[in-house]
C-alpha cells in the first residue's frame, strides 16, 4: 500500500470502482443522517428551534470539512488513501455516537431549562456530537478530487462521483426509513452503516496499492473561464443551495399533508429529491465536459428553476391532490400500502423533479465554470462545496422561518425563485468570453436571455399558485372533506400548518393540525376531550398543578378551569399558530384556559420541557396527534412514560389518549402494551357512546388506584361547572363516568402478550402505524379488547347503592 506521506510514481486511470465507493458512502451517510436525528430529537427535542440546531451542526460540519481537510492535507497524500481513512474515521465514530448520547445528553439536562432558555446548551449538544464525523463526510469529495486535473472531463469525473454519492444517499434513506428502523433499532442501523463504511475504505486501500498517484499538473490549455469570475460561480452555487433546501423543506412540509405524514411519507419525499439530484448531476456532468461555456448553461439552470416551482406549486395544490389511478376497477392506494407507497413516489416525481434536476445539473456546471487555473482541485471542490452547504443551512433557515415572517409558502417560493433568477441572469450577463475571444451572438443572446428573465419576473411571481386550504386542513382527504366547509382561521407556522374550519349545515367547529382534525365540537371528540382532563381531576380529588401536553382546541385543558383546587395550569403546545387558533375560535369551549391567570404556555416539545424541568404534578395528561404522524411516537415511549412517572407528586394521575380508528392491532397493541409495562396498574376508558370503539383513555398512578365512588359523586354535585360540562357528554353522574372503565393490566395481559414495546431505540409504533393510517378497525380492535372486560374488583369503593348500579352497568 502507498503510505499517503511517500511521493507516488505515477498517476493511473481511474476505475470505475470509485464510483461504487461514493455509493456506499452516501449509503452510509444517509442511515447516519436518519439515526442521528433520531437520537438527538429524543434529547433536544422536536421543536423548530431544536431541528434548526440539528440541521445547522450536520450540515455545519459537511461545510467545514470540504473547506478544511484539503488544507491541511498535503497533495502528495494519495487521494484514495486519504479517502479511506476519512471513511475509517466516519465509521468509528459512527459507532460510538448511541452509546456517547446518553452521557452528553446527561450533562446537557443538568445545564439546560425549559422552554427556549437552554438554546446554547442545545447548540452545543448538536455541534460536539455532528460536526467531528459530518466534517469527516464533506471531506470525501475534496479528497478523492485530487485524483483529477482541471481539465473538462476531471470535472465531469467529479460531477459523477457527486452524482454517485446522491445515488447512494437514495439508497441509504430507503434502506433506513423502511427496513432497518422499522425491523431492528438505532444500533443495528449504526453497525450496518459502519459496515459500509468498513467496505469502503477496505476497497479504497486496494484501489490505491495498484494505482500509485502523482499531483497532476494544471493543465496548460485549458478552455474554462478565466479565474477572476469565480467570485460570482461561488455565489451562484450557493444560492442554488439556498433554492434547494429551502424548496425541499417547503414541499417536504406540503406533500407530507398529501401523502400523511408518516415517517414512511418523508422518507419516499427525500428519495424523490435526491433521484432528482442524481439525475441532474449526471447530465450536468455531461455538458460539463463537453461545453466551453459552463457558466452559461450554470445561469441557465438558475433560470428554469422559477417556471419549475411555478410547475410544482401548480402541481401540488391543483392536480396531485385530485389525481387517481384506477386498477383492477379500484384505486392504486387501495390495493395495500406498498402501492400506497408506490402510487406516492410517482406523484411525487411528477410534482417536484424538475427543480431537482437543475439543481443536481449545477454542481459539476459550476465546479467547470470555477475551475479555470485551480492548481489544486481538492480546495476548489471543498470551496463549492462549502459555498453550496453554506447556502442550503441558509435556505432551511429561510423556509422553515419564512413561512411565518413572510406569511406562508407561497410568498417563501416566490422569495427563492427571485433569488434563482437573479443568480441566474448575472451569470449570463457576465459571462466570460470564448477562448478564442470572438465576441459572437452566443454572447449576445446569453445577455439578452439574462436581462429579460429579469424583466420576466413581475410578471411570473405573482403567478405562484397558492397552497389551497383545504389541503393544509384535510390533507390526503382532502377530496373527501374540502366541501360544504368555511375555513375561518389557516395559517402555516414553524412547526405545523393549522387550520379551524366550521360545516356550512350545522356549524360544526374542527380544529385541523398536520392534515387531519385533531379535534372539534362534535360529541364524541368533546367528550373524550373533556375525559382527558376531568376523569383524572376527579380521581386524584384535589389537584392543584396539572400538565397537558399538546393544545389542540384547549378543551383538555379548559377541563381543569372547573376544578376549584387547581392553582396551576401548564399547557406545554409546540406550534404558536395552534394557540392562536384555539384561543380565537374556541374560546367557549376550552373555558378561556389560554387567558386564565393561572395558566402557562411553554411553547417546547414536551419530552424535552419535562427532561428539562424539576416541576412535579399532581395530573399529567397527554393529547397528542396521531402515533403515525412522524415523531408523534415519541410521546408514548417507554422512556417517556416513566419520565412522566418521575414527574407526578405521590398520588398522581396521568392519563394518555390512544385512538382505535386509522391504525391497527398491533399499533394499538404497542401503546397499551407500553403505558401498562410502564404502569402495571394501569386501566383502559372508553370515550365511545355506543361502546363500539373510537378512543381510549389510558389512566394510571405509580401506585394502584382506589376509585370511591360516593366521594365522585359527591364531588360532581358540589362542583356544578364539573357537572354540567360532563352532563352535555352525557357523563354527569359518577355511574355514567366511571361505567366508562373498559379495562386493566392484568385482566389484558393474555391480548398483550404478543405488544411490540415501543422504546427510544427503535420507535417501532410509528413504523407500525405508518403501515396502518388508513385502516378502520375500531370496532374489531375494541372487541377484541372487550372479550377480557370483567368488573373491577378493587378498583371501586362504593356503597351498597352504587356498586349495584355500576355493577348493573357493566352487565348491559
Amino acid at each position: 500500500m502507498t503510505s499517503p506521506l511517500a511521493p507516488a510514481p505515477a498517476a493511473a486511470p481511474l476505475s470505475p470502482l470509485v464510483l461504487l465507493l461514493f455509493a456506499g458512502s452516501g449509503c452510509a451517510a444517509l442511515i447516519y443522517e436518519v439515526v442521528w436525528f433520531h437520537l438527538l430529537r429524543l434529547v433536544v427535542g422536536s421543536s423548530a428551534v431544536s431541528l434548526g440546531f440539528l440541521l445547522g451542526s450536520f450540515m455545519g460540519g459537511m461545510c467545514l470539512g470540504s473547506w478544511l481537510v484539503p488544507r491541511l492535507t498535503p497533495r502528495r497524500w494519495h487521494p484514495l488513501v486519504v479517502y479511506a481513512l476519512l471513511e475509517l474515521g466516519i465509521g468509528a465514530l459512527g459507532l460510538t455516537f448511541p452509546h456517547l448520547l446518553p452521557w452528553l445528553g446527561r450533562e446537557y439536562i443538568e445545564r439546560a431549562g425549559p422552554g427556549a432558555q437552554d438554546l446554547i446548551w442545545r447548540g452545543l449538544l448538536c455541534a460536539a456530537l455532528l460536526l467531528p464525523p459530518t466534517a469527516l463526510m464533506g471531506a470525501t469529495l475534496p479528497a478523492i478530487a485530487r485524483w483529477l486535473d482541471t481539465s473538462r472531463q476531471g470535472f465531469a469525473a467529479l460531477g459523477r462521483f457527486y452524482g454517485a454519492n446522491i445515488v447512494g444517499a437514495v439508497a441509504g434513506t430507503l434502506l433506513a426509513g423502511f427496513w432497518l428502523l422499522r425491523v431492528f433499532d438505532v444500533e443495528v442501523a449504526s453497525w450496518v452503516a459502519a459496515a459500509f463504511n468498513l467496505l469502503v475504505a477496505l476497497v479504497a486501500l486496494a484501489l490505491a496499492r495498484r494505482a500509485p498517484f502523482v499531483p497532476p499538473a494544471v493543465a496548460l490549455e485549458s478552455e474554462l473561464p478565466p479565474a477572476r469570475g469565480r467570485w460570482l460561480v461561488y455565489l451562484a452555487i450557493a444560492i442554488s443551495g439556498l433554492c434547494a433546501l429551502g424548496c425541499e423543506v417547503v414541499w417536504t412540509r406540503l406533500l407530507a399533508l398529501l401523502f400523511g405524514a408518516s415517517v414512511y411519507a418523508f422518507s419516499l419525499i427525500l428519495a424523490v429529491f435526491l433521484v432528482g439530484l442524481g439525475l441532474g448531476t449526471a447530465v450536468g456532468s455531461q455538458l460539463a465536459g463537453r461545453s466551453a461555456r459552463p457558466q452559461v448553461w450554470f445561469g441557465l439552470c438558475q433560470l428554469l428553476v422559477v417556471p419549475a416551482l411555478l410547475y410544482t406549486m401548480w402541481m401540488i395544490g391543483q392536480v396531485i391532490p385530485f389525481l387517481d389511478l384506477q386498477f383492477d376497477g379500484r384505486s392504486l392506494s387501495a390495493h395495500g400500502m406498498t402501492a400506497r407507497f408506490v402510487w406516492d413516489a410517482l406523484r411525487g416525481a411528477l410534482a417536484i423533479l424538475p427543480a431537482p434536476l437543475l439543481w443536481g445539473a449545477s454542481f459539476p456546471l459550476a465546479l467547470a465554470a470555477a475551475g479555470s487555473g485551480a492548481r489544486d482541485n481538492g480546495r476548489l471542490v471543498g470551496g463549492l462545496y462549502a459555498g453550496n452547504t453554506i447556502g442550503a443551512i441558509a435556505g432551511a433557515l429561510v423556509a422553515s422561518l419564512g413561512v411565518v415572517w413572510l406569511g406562508g409558502s407561497q410568498r417563501t417560493l416566490q422569495l427563492l425563485a427571485l433569488l434563482a433568477a437573479v443568480a441566474g441572469a448575472l451569470l449570463l450577463v457576465v459571462a466570460p468570453l470564448p477562448p478564442s475571444g470572438r465576441f459572437g451572438g452566443g454572447r449576445i443572446a446569453a445577455i439578452a436571455l439574462g436581462l429579460g428573465a429579469l424583466a420576466a419576473l413581475p410578471i411570473a411571481l405573482p403567478r405562484m399558485p397558492k397552497v389551497p386550504s383545504g389541503l393544509i386542513a384535510s390533507g390526503r382527504t382532502i377530496g373527501d372533506w374540502d366541501y360544504g366547509v368555511d375555513y375561518l382561521y389557516v395559517a402555516e407556522g414553524v412547526n405545523s400548518s393549522v387550520a379551524v374550519s366550521e360545516t356550512r349545515e350545522d356549524g360544526v367547529l374542527s380544529f385541523h393540525v398536520a392534515g387531519k382534525v385533531e379535534a372539534s365540537t362534535v360529541r364524541i371528540d368533546m367528550r373524550l376531550q373533556r375525559m382527558l382532563g376531568h376523569l383524572p381531576a376527579i380521581v386524584h380529588g384535589q389537584p392543584r398543578s396539572v400538565l397537558i401536553v399538546g393544545c389542540g382546541a384547549g378543551v383538555t385543558a379548559g377541563s381543569f378551569v372547573d376544578h376549584p383546587s387547581v392553582e396551576r395550569i401548564v399547557l406545554c403546545e409546540i406550534e404558536k399558530k395552534v394557540v392562536e387558533g384555539s384561543r380565537k375560535y374556541f374560546a367557549p369551549e376550552n373555558r378561556g384556559v389560554l387567558d386564565d391567570q393561572r395558566t402557562q404556555i411553554v411553547f417546547d416539545d414536551a419530552r424535552h420541557f419535562l427532561l428539562t424541568t424539576k416541576e412535579k404534578f399532581d395530573v399529567i395528561t397527554s393529547d397528542p396527534i396521531h402515533p403515525w404522524v412522524r415523531g408523534a411516537a415519541t410521546l408514548y415511549t417507554e422512556e417517556y412514560l416513566e419520565l412522566v412517572k418521575r414527574h407526578l407528586n405521590p398520588g398522581g394521575v396521568v392519563t394518555q389518549w390512544v385512538p382505535l380508528y386509522e391504525t391497527d392491532e398491533a399499533s394499538v397493541k404497542s401503546q397499551v402494551g407500553t403505558f401498562f409495562h410502564a404502569f402495571p396498574e394501569g386501566n383502559i376508558w372508553s370515550s365511545d357512546l355506543e361502546q363500539h370503539g373510537y378512543d381510549v383513555v389510558l389512566m394510571a398512578q405509580a401506585e394502584a388506584m382506589h376509585i370511591d365512588v360516593d366521594r365522585v359523586e359527591k364531588y360532581l354535585e358540589e362542583t356544578r361547572t364539573v357537572r354540567t360540562a360532563l352532563v352535555e357528554v352525557d357523563l354527569g353522574d359518577a355511574v355514567r363516568l366511571l361505567a366508562t372503565f373498559a379495562g386493566r393490566a392484568s385482566d389484558l395481559a393474555p391480548w398483550l402478550a404478543d405488544a411490540q414495546l415501543n422504546e427510544d431505540r427503535s420507535l417501532r409504533l410509528q413504523y407500525l402505524a405508518g403501515m396502518a393510517f388508513d385502516q378502520y378497525r375500531d370496532g374489531a380492535i375494541y372487541g377484541a379488547m372487550k372479550q377480557h372486560l370483567r368488573f373491577p374488583e378493587g378498583l371501586f369503593q362504593a356503597s351498597p347503592l352504587f356498586d349495584g348500579e355500576l355493577r348493573k352497568a357493566f352487565a348491559k
